[in-house]
């Protein structure tokens, strides 16, 4: 018979959970480093194996997908957050929405959209003037919630809603911040946590409902299954995700309540991570100005001046190896967590059914098994020469197999297209002394990441 893993001893109740939330990045590498490549802790309420070989993260993920879902941590806020959306569904549900949403990200549609992306860039670089002091992680976040909701909303948004969104993003981080206590006190109990949870999901419910109620208002094409209808409409019809799903409703195939579960699932999923890479890329290039350097004369060489587009972007190789090597150091999502849905035996270890994987991308990015100098940052490590024998699930940011992120092309090319452009026109230096994260559902700076803009 197998042995159980190894692992770090808990205390009574609590298990691993205060040591984990006081810097979950800090423990899970103490974990691997000490116990391998399958880690035993108990965070509750169910058993937790970590997972840090690519091959097991592979056969979690790809090779035998089905027998691990996705992982119900038993907290009803994530399901209050995104209900049964994209991320959360599973079966025959998350089969449906996503075959409806397959279209929206289809790469001839993405590519479209290159321009609004460089367009919505130049217009937050209006507004900077060289010598400003800024927080990139806010600036890079208004941008991505511009851009998506363009994008996937097929429309835009005002400047009043996106405050809206960006004052409410905290109260909702901060409900799924690890917490050893948090899973002591149910959801309905009147904490302040709570309430201002409760609150922020409802004020960002309302922006989603006007946003789609517009939308209604404006028109969003008719179903091209539909033989009766003429004219352009019938045989172009827009393909932004809300359009798709709005016509899906008119055929009975979605509810009102799945329309808003899967809009609130892109607008905080489809902005957050982007702007994070954004983030640490910005943060690291600010630190490392041979990268820099070498990034501006590429944009040099290749743009010449001129705006990037989606042809120019598939030149752009160090461009794109930067936003690479900031998601292997920075890993916006820092672990996936996935279910044991049969006893299995992994690396020779026995895993109940009904327990709980967890695939950190923070150890396995970082890990010098897989990596020369794993801390540095070095963009060069991802060029195809460099590349070629390392593991696939030696980096996996926008997770792997059926499951993988569906806006990963949306993303990378939004990332290379909004570097491109900024970098073009200034350098922003780093002002803060050191660099701390906090982990929520990404991984997020805990302090404002404070940039001066210069002239190039």
């Amino acid at each position: 018979m197998s042995l159980s893993p190894p692992g770090p001893k808990g205390i009574p109740v609590f298990g691993n959970s205060q040591r984990f939330s006081a810097d979950p990045f800090s423990f899970m590498t103490a974990c691997a480093e000490a116990y391998g490549d399958v880690v035993a802790f108990d965070l509750g309420p169910i058993p937790l194996y970590m997972l840090t070989n690519p091959r097991d993260i592979q056969r979690v993920l790809v090779d035998e997908s089905a027998t691990f879902p996705k992982l119900d941590l038993g907290d009803d806020a994530i399901r209050t957050l995104l209900g049964d959306g994209l991320l959360m569904s599973e079966g025959e549900t998350w089969q449906t929405q996503r075959q409806l949403a397959n279209p929206a990200f289809h790469g001839r549609r993405i590519r479209t959209l290159s321009e609004m992306m460089v367009e919505h860039t130049e217009s937050m670089l209006a507004d900077w003037d060289s010598g400003d002091h800024i927080d990139i992680h806010v600036e890079m976040a208004r941008l991505t919630v511009r851009i998506i909701v363009n994008a996937m909303f097929g429309t835009d948004i005002d400047d009043e809603r996106i405050r809206t969104i960006q004052t409410n993003l905290d109260p909702l981080g901060a409900r799924f911040e690890p917490d050893p206590f948090g899973r002591l006190i149910p959801n309905w109990a009147p904490t302040t946590k709570n309430r201002e949870f409760r609150a922020a999901v409802s004020r960002l419910e309302t922006v989603i409902d006007d946003l789609v109620a517009e939308r209604r208002d404006e028109g969003y094409g008719v179903d091209p299954s539909d033989s009766s209808s003429d004219g352009d409409d019938a045989a172009d019809p827009p393909m932004d995700l809300l359009s798709v799903l709005l016509r899906a409703h008119d055929r009975g195939e979605q509810t009102d309540q799945q329309i808003r579960d899967e809009m609130m699932t892109m607008l905080l999923a489809g902005h957050d991570t982007t702007a994070l890479s954004l983030t640490y890329a910005w943060y690291l290039l600010s630190e490392h100005p041979a990268a820099e350097r070498r990034l501006h004369a590429e944009l040099e060489t290749v743009l010449d001046g001129d705006l990037p587009t989606v042809a120019s972007v598939r030149q752009l190789g160090h461009t794109e190896r930067v936003i690479n090597e900031s998601m292997r150091l920075y890993p916006p999502v820092y672990t996936l967590f996935r279910e044991t849905t049969t006893d299995v035996s992994i690396a020779g270890y026995r895993i109940p059914a009904g327990s709980g994987l967890m695939l950190p991308q923070w150890v396995v990015h970082r890990s010098d098994r897989w990596y020369d100098a794993p801390e540095a940052f070095d963009p060069g490590r991802w060029h195809p020469d460099r590349a070629g024998d390392r593991h696939r699930f030696a980096f996996f940011p926008f997770g792997g197999g059926p499951r993988h992120c569906i806006g990963k092309q949306f993303s990378m090319l939004e990332a290379q297209l909004i570097l491109a452009t900024v970098a073009q026109q200034y350098e922003l230096e780093y002002l803060g002394d050191g660099f701390d994260l906090r982990g929520s559902l990404t991984m997020h700076p805990s302090e404002p990441v404070a940039m001066a803009v210069r002239d190039r």
